[in-house]
């Protein structure tokens, strides 16, 4: 079959995807240093993570590990120009001692150097998951720029190789190679004089940084394509998990899927190389040449000089061949510090981003009461709506009065999913405000407020986890209430499963695990709907189910509805459904058309009112038998 090609707007554009090179010549040197001065203020930002003991116990073996091949230059030039037969100098020793000390300190760096990596990444990773839970908005998350650099940081932690701490660990390391680089300077200075000290550094530094500013701007270059790369990692995680196996195989679309992997894979690396030729052609040469040239003219000072000792030149050699070596990308290092740095940066891109903007304050998990409604949870006039599209809430009025239940009914895309999200406070409202006995919640503690709710979304999750887990996610600082949760499974109907389950209640609930087993969707959602039991079971005072009977049968739809009044007693309840037999049995139905309720009642009342879910009632009543005039207000 023929390779699809890749829509031409998600390639790269032809011109300079670097800030740094935008704007007169003369000026990009300027702005480089700024941007190494910003990467040197990023890693001191990460250093305190890792400790200030670890990190001065890692400078100090770097720099002796660093010195180690300036002693070994020393003692093998002067060990050289003694030789005559008597037996082991000084000198010599010296060297021995300089080289099995590096190999000694090899294994010491790299246990340092990993503490302060793990030290850095386990406080970064508990600063991203803290925040994108508590402190991040939910309509920043669903931003697509957002995605990138969440894609990019999970990544990184992912690999646990390119991660902010590894970048404090690169950064680290180039004291060993400055403290060689320093060292050998100065002993061509010593040896042969200082003209032949300015040729080396210069060959050591132009070609440090030539090959430092590629670099950096390869991964500026790479971080770039981040959203073309999510593509490619999303076909190719299509392809590879199980949850899109079945659809895969039976549609036949392996052929189609394996040729939409090579057009959005080439949709990457065809500009891509494109660009690294750019990066690493001309450039490459150009301070290539000036090493090689600078390397040649001090090689030429040692030789025209007028040191006649055989230490002198040797180590004169060995200095301008450290130096010469200089140029390449220290693996150790420059890796690290761009890709590693380039997580951290979005990192910080991703807060300031999805950074709340509003007054509202939080708490640490588990730590506040719940903010209970004595009175009455009011939407008043709210008005909401996604960036770029219309209003979804369009001067919303709703009185939820506590302990009774309210059930919302409307049609697909009404906006009831976004009003429970903007009552629990993950949406703000455009405008407008949720008031808790009449109170903004904005003002009011989010974690506090949100505590109070047990509740089930349309798409609620199913953890790769075990029964007791998923049940317990709804209060899990009681996890160990066996008998509530075994009791709120058997209110569900789900009492026999547990029975039927090898581990009771430990066993996991996936195919993935040992012992293992998976639920069909009907039992899925009522594990779903014993989760939010469970948290009013232990303090939660409104209870949200959004389409709590969608994936099940007639039968278990009936048992809800038996249930219905048993459920919801005592706590403050929101029931959306599509479903009438389901919210019939609510004191008050309101229905939401064009962003706004329109009307409201009683099951009765609303039939016999004739207009908007008298009609849903009626058209939906036919599927299942005749229906009773007198019912549907005829």
């Amino acid at each position: 079959m023929s390779v699809p090609t890749a829509p031409t707007e998600r390639r790269t554009p032809s011109t300079s995807p670097f800030e740094s090179d935008r704007g007169p010549w003369w000026a990009r040197p300027g702005r480089r240093l700024r941007e190494r001065r910003v990467a040197a203020a990023q890693l001191r930002e990460l250093l305190p993570y890792a400790g200030r003991g670890v990190v001065t116990a890692t400078l100090a073996v770097h720099v002796l590990a660093g010195a180690a091949p300036v002693a070994f230059m020393v003692g093998t030039g002067v060990a050289l120009q003694e030789l005559d037969g008597e037996g082991v100098t000084p000198w010599l020793v010296l060297a021995v001692g300089a080289f099995l000390l590096q190999q000694l300190l090899a294994p010491v760096q790299l246990i340092l150097s990993r503490a302060v990596a793990r030290r850095v990444d386990a406080a970064c990773i508990e600063r991203l998951t803290d925040f994108a839970l508590r402190r991040a908005t939910l309509a920043g998350l669903e931003r697509p720029d957002v995605a990138d650099r969440l894609s990019q940081a999970d990544e990184a932690f992912e690999q646990w190789t390119l991660t902010p701490g590894a970048a404090v660990e690169g950064g680290l390391a180039l004291w060993a190679r400055y403290t060689q680089l320093v060292g050998a300077v100065t002993l061509l200075a010593v040896a042969v004089g200082w003209q032949a000290a300015l040729a080396g550094a210069v060959v050591a530094l132009v070609a440090r940084l030539g090959q430092t500013t590629a670099f950096h701007r390869w991964g500026q270059l790479v971080r770039r394509f981040q959203p073309l790369r999510r593509r490619v990692a999303y076909v190719r995680d299509l392809a590879t998990s199980t949850r899109a196996a079945k659809e895969i195989r039976t549609l036949g679309l392996v052929d189609w899927l394996d040729a939409r992997y090579v057009a959005e894979s080439r949709a990457v690396l065809d500009p891509l190389w494109e660009w690294r030729r750019r990066v690493y052609g001309v450039p490459f040469l150009a301070y290539t040449a000036v090493a090689l040239v600078g390397s040649v003219v001090a090689l030429l000072l040692v030789a025209r000089s007028d040191v006649a000792s055989v230490a002198a030149v040797s180590i004169a050699v060995q200095a301008i061949l450290l130096c010469g070596r200089f140029g390449v990308v220290f693996p150790e290092a420059d890796v690290k510090l761009v890709y590693g740095r380039s997580a951290w940066e979005a990192l910080l891109e991703f807060e300031a981003i999805t950074r709340r903007e509003d007054a509202r304050t939080t708490s640490p998990a588990g730590t506040s009461a719940p903010v209970v409604a004595r009175d009455a949870v009011r939407l008043d006039r709210v008005h909401f709506a996604y960036p770029g599209g219309p209003p979804v809430l369009d001067g919303l009025d709703l009185e939820l009065r506590a302990g009774t239940s309210t059930a919302l009914v409307g049609v697909n895309g009404a906006g009831k999913t976004t009003l429970v999200k903007v009552l629990t406070g993950i949406y703000d409202p455009d405008r407008g405000a949720v008031r808790v006995d009449g109170t903004d919640l904005r003002t009011l503690d989010a974690d506090a407020w949100q505590r109070s709710f047990a509740v089930t979304f349309q798409d609620y999750l199913r953890y790769e986890l075990p029964l007791r887990e998923n049940v317990a996610m709804g209060a899990i600082e009681h996890r160990d209430d066996t008998d509530g949760i075994r009791a709120e499974l058997a209110r569900v109907g789900l009492g026999d499963l547990l029975d039927e389950l090898p581990a009771g209640l430990e066993t996991p609930l996936t195919r993935a695990l040992p012992g293992g087993r998976d639920l069909s969707g009907g039992q899925w959602q009522r594990l779903a709907l014993a989760r939010a039991l469970f948290a009013v079971r232990h303090g939660a005072s409104v209870l949200v189910l959004d389409e709590p009977t969608s994936q099940l049968d007639a039968r278990g739809e009936a048992e809800f509805y038996d249930a219905f009044l048993d459920l919801t007693r005592g706590v403050t309840s929101l029931v959306i459904s599509h479903r009438f037999s389901t919210v019939r049995r609510a004191d008050r139905i309101v229905v939401l058309d064009g962003g706004r309720i329109s009307e409201a009642g009683s099951h009765d009342e609303l039939v016999a009112l004739g207009g908007t879910y008298s009609r849903m009632f009626e058209v939906q009543a036919r599927r299942f038998g005749a229906v009773d005039e007198t019912e549907v207000g005829r």
